[in-house]
């Protein structure tokens, strides 16, 4: 089990775990469940051949596990998605390959 530092707090001087639960992190029980197997799909298809697999691959060489270089991918393609949409944009992966380098 996880603790951070949010669990605790600081009563009269001392740290004291709190009585309260944390809040929970990222998505709740009414997430939309379709939308998010499609991501992750997506994910999973870009990580083994498609545009974003030197980025996964690079995750990976870099120490970070499989299964959260696979969450970063799909949360990136997320905010791919969410941007093209708004802005009524297509997409230019020459674009996007200049900021798997910042990341």
């Amino acid at each position: 089990m996880r603790r951070g530092s949010a669990e605790y707090e600081i009563t009269q001087g001392e740290l004291k775990r709190t009585k309260r639960r944390p809040l929970p992190r990222g998505l709740n029980n009414n997430y939309n469940r379709v939308l998010k197997n499609v991501f992750k799909g997506a994910a999973l298809t870009a990580a083994y051949q498609g545009q974003f697999k030197e980025l996964f691959d690079q995750r990976v060489a870099h120490g970070t596990p499989s299964n959260l270089a696979l969450l970063t991918l799909a949360r990136k393609i997320a905010s791919i998605t969410l941007a093209l949409w708004k802005k009524g944009e297509r997409f230019d992966i020459e674009r996007h390959r200049l900021s798997e380098q910042t990341t």
